[in-house]
């Protein structure tokens, strides 16, 4: 990783004549609208359609219950599609403060701007997909502190992506060239983050539930898990 050195870039911006008061920590979830045969794609077809697409909503609503529970901050969600999806009413319902609509070109340009915007509101923005269910408490308080000495975290994927992003300035690009969806998203986002003169911190590594041989991660976590929790 890079020596530490000042930072002085920040995110986001007020109207001039106008001033921002930023405060606290916002955890940002992404998620797709479910529609059978469009989300869990690569589950196919040792699930159905209609599997996968109950599969994504499960997920999603563990993961904001997962958020929530933390207590480290406003949980707000960032979806692909139709944001008044009754799944995302159930979110709500959770405790979710809103649903925003992600904006963007490509997921780098989505991630980016979900953290720009809540960077423009919030000291620090932890952002995290709904496909790794082992983000949990303890998880998420371990970006947190690594928020405390460094401007930027990764949770890497054990499928050479990552599942979580922290960050307290933010640079567009270090979402620039990804090839999204691949095994390098983690080396290139490293290598950006290199090139951008940021620092950095990763946390263990954990897995996301993409693929048919992902599933028994998802039914152990589930079987340990605290009765409250689901």
């Amino acid at each position: 990783m890079p020596p530490d050195r000042s930072l002085a870039h920040r995110a986001g911006g007020s109207p001039a004549g106008t001033r921002t008061v930023r405060s606290g920590l916002l955890l940002v979830q992404f998620s797709r609208t479910p529609r059978a045969g469009q989300v869990k794609t690569r589950m196919l077809p040792r699930l159905s359609p209609r599997e996968a697409c109950e599969l994504h909503c499960e997920l999603t609503r563990w993961t904001c219950r997962q958020l929530l529970e933390s207590g480290l901050g406003t949980v707000e969600l960032s979806v692909a599609g139709d944001r008044g999806h009754a799944l995302f009413d159930e979110c709500r319902a959770l405790g979710a403060s809103r649903v925003v609509r992600q904006r963007g070109a490509d997921l780098g340009l989505r991630m980016y701007n979900a953290l720009r915007c809540g960077l423009a509101r919030y000291d620090s923005v932890i952002l995290v997909g709904s496909d790794c269910p082992g983000i949990d408490s303890a998880y998420l308080r371990e970006a947190v502190a690594a928020l405390r000495t460094a401007p930027l975290v990764l949770g890497p994927a054990l499928d050479g992506g990552y599942v979580l992003i922290g960050a307290r300035t933010v640079r567009r690009e270090i979402f620039e060239g990804i090839p999204w969806g691949s095994d390098q998203v983690f080396e290139k986002t490293a290598a950006a983050l290199l090139r951008a003169g940021l620092r950095w911190k990763a946390l263990a590594p954990l897995a996301d539930i993409d693929r048919p041989e992902d599933l028994a991660v998802w039914e152990a976590i589930q079987s340990t898990a605290r009765p409250a929790s689901r």
